[in-house]
């Protein structure tokens, strides 16, 4: 939308006028399905005389007051901004407006449940998003206290980031009014307002300083049998143990709940003592393990963020990362350190850092400490280099400074800068004084240079078997020449009785082009060398010629989960810099990933076989590896154990790879009951995920789908039932599904979603041709006309990705040259887009050598 961006020097400029004091936010929820009242009374101090501007975005604004002064909206209202002249000392605003629902998960999104037509309510703020709720300075630096009150059906829970205050009824009890209590100062983005006829379950937990604070889960009536809050609430309870103790400092507000909301845009969100989470995180039917443990991630990052982010918030949004990349490490190493996830070290190398891996090598990749010039910059840099690179380093740099130092130092942070705003250099204060260690150079190049490094290992042998030379090479990318210093172990594996075990091991400082490393001359040269060994550092690895013919033969026998990612990780990394063959590649996932004992190695792994044979591999023989791929991926189902997690995984993997009649024959069956796998109950998610299978192989038609969904009439049945019709492989499909997307703007973002991913399912390739001009057509229209996130979607989503062409890469270089000054944020997408087609076409020809 024009006029709703708001630039960093704007911001700054606002910050040297006006020191904001506390906002009173009346809002009115019983107005009908479009608007809600809103009235905020914003107190301030300003240089007297000064002007400025407050942020709103509101269909009506009836009233403006300023120290007693009515402003003409007429006048002073306009785009998402009201200017504000004249300014005092101490300043009180009164603005009176009526601002709209949400259908794209932006500001306060409203949901009607089809299961019982019941509305729910909930508010996303992150990042400038709370102006279209309530007036507000919109930006993390202008913290201020918050009071909430709100009047609502009386059946309804209202929950904010205050502890909920007993209602006062109205219209004989019809309709009811919540007055909360003010919040601490905090930052606008991280104020919530969730309010419906949610169901919730209370606990509670007593912390370190003896406080007691309360607990609560919600979800949504029709989804509470699902919820298991007992779980929930252990892993909460084991989060503010680990965390109280490891930072030194008590959890800083009053109640902590958690509510799993409809039609969510992201994981979960860290509002201030009121965390919400998507409700793919309440588990209908059966999930992966890689799901459930993702769950607890999550459930810890959000917590994390208590302190990482709403205690202590960045100044600008060049700093997210303090924000994302700290609650990334910190849940990660909370997950291994206090759950029964032990192993979530490997999760993150298989999932962060491979996330991470391919952000940093895109065009568009950027310092951990981002140039963010305006509100869109940071919109689109939620993304791997700011949570997984960012979490990755935080690790590399804590087993530098030493991890008592390093949460020494974080403490210390926490307790200087309780409720306030800083930069990178007040954390990195607190860290070189605890541990002694000047940090200055290492933030130079690893938060503020971009790319990643490749570390390769030199090793002469003697006659003898053993090692008479072993050195490290560090490259980098001409475009990003850093060469870095790394903290990093060497493994030594042999293979014996049947197992690939670590016979030896050392962790040393590699920094430059070449270390040479004396401590390893003389040892026997093993089977298998692998650099990076416990994955303390970033950067991407090679192995050896004899470790790779190891690795090659026996991925599966590495005794340890982690070692085992990080070889299938640097062959991952290898097929996709063209220099090994994605047709190896598939060879050596399906000859493994069946003893695979991780279960986010094997989701992270069958996304990447599927990628590999859908885009990398020549497309003179890509019609047989898929259909290789399928078959293997089938095998792999029937000899998995039965109802184990592998064999869930490689049935879900099977039908969304299926590509032949035959395929699609197993999966009509499965789907039937007419086969069946011991252990393996065919649930409606499942059930789901085959018709989409079905539909896209133009097996299931329009009329399966809607029987599917008329026994399904939820949420989430209705988000499949939008993928299935939009797989259909028909001309009329293709069209219908690109209508409902571009040509109107009534789908809420959940079925933008699915609708898209089911548009280019790589069985409809053949359709997608013709879509290619309307794609680049459409691009400017729809970022100028829809809201932020479902422009972003749209953009990203509907690239005709699978066609992997030569006149792909030319039409999207064509649209680049041709609109050079089309916002800096579209031209970011089209760019990774651009990137993913310049590799697969680099892959495609390393594989027809």
């Amino acid at each position: 939308m024009p006029g709703e961006n708001l630039t960093r020097n704007e911001a700054h400029e606002r910050r040297t006028v006006i020191d904001t004091r506390s906002y009173e936010v009346a809002l009115d929820l019983t107005k009908g399905a479009e608007v809600f009242g809103s009235r905020s009374v914003v107190r301030f101090a300003a240089a007297p005389g000064a002007s400025t501007f407050i942020d709103l975005i509101a269909r009506d604004v009836r009233e403006i007051t300023l120290n007693g002064r009515d402003l003409d909206p007429a006048v002073v209202f306009g785009d998402s901004r009201i200017q504000l002249d004249g300014l005092e000392e101490e300043n009180e605003l009164v603005v009176d407006a009526d601002c709209l629902y949400t259908n794209t998960g932006e500001g306060l999104h409203r949901f009607v449940d089809p299961v019982d037509g019941e509305v729910y309510l909930y508010s996303q703020f992150e990042v400038p998003d709370s102006r279209r709720m309530f007036a507000v300075f919109e930006q993390p630096d202008l913290k201020a206290t918050f009071q909430f009150t709100v009047t609502a059906p009386a059946n309804w829970k209202v929950v904010s980031n205050a502890p909920t205050p007993e209602p006062i009824t109205h219209d004989e009890g019809a309709t009811a009014t919540w007055g909360f209590a003010p919040t601490q100062r905090i930052s606008s983005y991280i104020t919530a307002l969730i309010a419906g006829p949610y169901e919730e379950v209370r606990s509670e937990l007593t912390n370190s300083e003896g406080r007691v604070i309360p607990l609560g889960v919600f979800a949504r009536k029709s989804l509470w049998q699902h919820v298991d809050a007992d779980y929930i609430f252990e892993k909460t309870r084991q989060g503010f143990a680990y965390f109280e103790e490891k930072f030194g400092y008590p959890y800083p507000f009053e109640k902590y709940d958690q509510l799993f909301v409809p039609e969510f845009n992201a994981g979960a969100m860290e509002n201030a003592g009121a965390v919400t989470f998507t409700e793919a995180y309440v588990f209908r039917s059966k999930v992966t393990d890689a799901v459930k443990e993702r769950r607890v991630v999550t459930i810890l990052h959000e917590l994390a963020h208590m302190w990482f982010g709403d205690l202590v918030t960045m100044k600008w949004w060049n700093d997210l990362w303090l924000n994302e990349s700290f609650a990334e490490w910190a849940s990660t190493i909370a997950t291994a350190e206090a759950t029964e996830w032990t192993e979530a070290w490997t999760t993150f190398n298989a999932m962060e850092k491979t996330w991470a891996y391919r952000q940093d090598q895109l065009p568009s990749t950027h310092p951990v400490v981002a140039e963010i010039n305006d509100l869109e910059d940071v919109q689109v840099n939620f993304d791997g280099i700011t949570y997984a690179k960012g979490g990755s380093v935080l690790k590399q740099l804590a087993a530098w400074v030493g991890i008592d130092a390093f949460f020494s130092g974080v403490g210390a942070y926490f307790k200087k800068h309780a409720f306030s705003n800083t930069e990178l250099s007040d954390l990195l204060v607190e860290l070189e004084r605890t541990s002694g260690r000047d940090l200055s150079g290492w933030s130079k190049k690893w938060l503020e240079t971009a790319g990643v490094n490749t570390l390769s290992p030199v090793i002469d042998e003697s006659g003898d078997g053993t090692i008479s030379r072993f050195a490290i090479t560090q490259t980098a990318p001409a475009d990003y020449p850093t060469i870095r210093p790394h903290r990093l172990g060497i493994g030594f594996y042999d293979l014996k009785d049947g197992a690939l075990t670590r016979t030896h091991s050392i962790e040393l400082d590699v920094d430059g082009d070449l270390t040479e490393v004396p401590q390893l001359k003389g040892q026997r040269r093993p089977d298998l060398v692998l650099l990076n060994d416990q994955d303390l550092a970033y950067a991407k690895i090679r192995l050896d010629d004899r470790s790779l013919a190891t690795a090659i033969e026996h991925l599966a026998d590495i005794a340890d989960p982690l070692a085992r990612s990080l070889v299938w990780g640097a062959a991952w990394d290898q097929t996709r810099d063209a220099e090994s063959s994605a047709s190896d590649y598939v060879d050596l996932v399906l000859r493994n990933i069946g003893r695979e004992t991780e279960s986010t190695t094997i989701r992270t792994t069958l996304a990447q076989l599927q990628l590999a044979a859908n885009t990398y591999v020549a497309p003179d023989h890509r019609d047989i590896t898929r259909a290789r791929v399928a078959d293997g991926l089938w095998s792999l189902a029937q000899a998995a154990e039965a109802g184990s997690d592998a064999q869930l995984q490689f049935v879900t993997a099977f039908a969304s790879a299926a590509s032949t009649p035959a395929h699609w024959e197993i999966v009509r069956g499965l789907r039937a009951g007419e086969t069946s796998l011991e252990g393996l109950t065919i649930d409606t998610d499942l059930s789901w995920q085959l018709l989409v299978s079905l539909a896209a192989g133009g097996v299931a038609d329009e009329a399966t789908i809607d029987e599917a969904l008329a026994g399904d009439n939820t949420a989430k049945g209705g988000e499949f039932a939008a993928q299935a019709r939009a797989a259909i492989p028909t001309a009329e499909a293709k069209a219908a599904a690109w209508a409902s997307l571009i040509e109107k703007d009534t789908l809420p973002n959940t079925l933008v979603r699915t609708s898209a991913a089911g548009f280019v399912h790589p069985a409809g390739r053949h359709l997608l041709g013709e879509y290619v001009e309307k794609y680049f057509a459409m691009l400017l229209p729809i970022w100028e006309a829809r809201s932020f996130t479902i422009a972003e979607y749209l953009c990203e989503l509907l690239y005709p990705a699978p066609l992997a062409d030569a006149a792909l890469l030319e039409a999207t270089r064509g649209w680049l040259a041709a609109n050079p000054e089309a916002p800096a944020a579209l031209r970011r997408i089209v760019i990774e887009n651009l990137a993913g087609v310049e590799r697969a076409l680099a892959a495609q020809a390393r594989d027809a050598e």
